[in-house]
């Protein structure tokens, strides 16, 4: 038997939010394809250059893709869905700091997610309740002389 459900997805997405979500949607599905030592190389070489993004750019970056895409919104959509929200930050210069990992009470579940600022974006947990197992954070510049 099945539980009915609603998801809930952002409104107020500007159009042009949302046409650049869709531009990123397509290479965040070809990179849920790969296996994750491939996924973070890719991450790596993308996130030079990028500053750090702040919780709001990741959030908002986050609601562009759940506006866009019911994959994205739904509960197994947590893979494309960061992949997607971090390139959709790179576009605009900045970079959040992707993990995967698994949560810490059982029963086990993989998750992917963003995070800013030391911590997960958009969620609705707590800090800790996942534990990484893969990130690729943003790259701090070289310290100036």
């Amino acid at each position: 038997m099945t539980t009915p459900s609603a998801l809930e997805r952002p409104t107020g997405v500007p159009l042009g939010q949302r046409l650049a979500a869709r531009l990123v949607l397509v290479p965040a599905l070809v990179l849920t394809l790969l296996p994750p030592r491939r996924i973070r190389s890719v991450l790596g070489v993308l996130r030079r250059g990028a500053a750090p993004a702040t919780a709001v750019e990741a959030q908002a970056a986050r609601d562009a893709l759940c506006a866009v895409s019911l994959r994205c919104s739904g509960p197994k959509g947590c893979l494309p869905r960061s992949l997607g929200a971090a390139l959709l930050c790179r576009l605009r210069g900045t970079w959040p700091t992707w993990c995967t990992g698994v949560r810490v009470v059982p029963p086990f579940t993989a998750h992917a997610w963003i995070e800013a600022e030391g911590h997960p974006v958009g969620e609705g947990l707590p800090d800790g309740y996942f534990t990484r197992l893969v990130s690729v954070e943003p790259v701090s510049p070289p310290p100036s002389r």
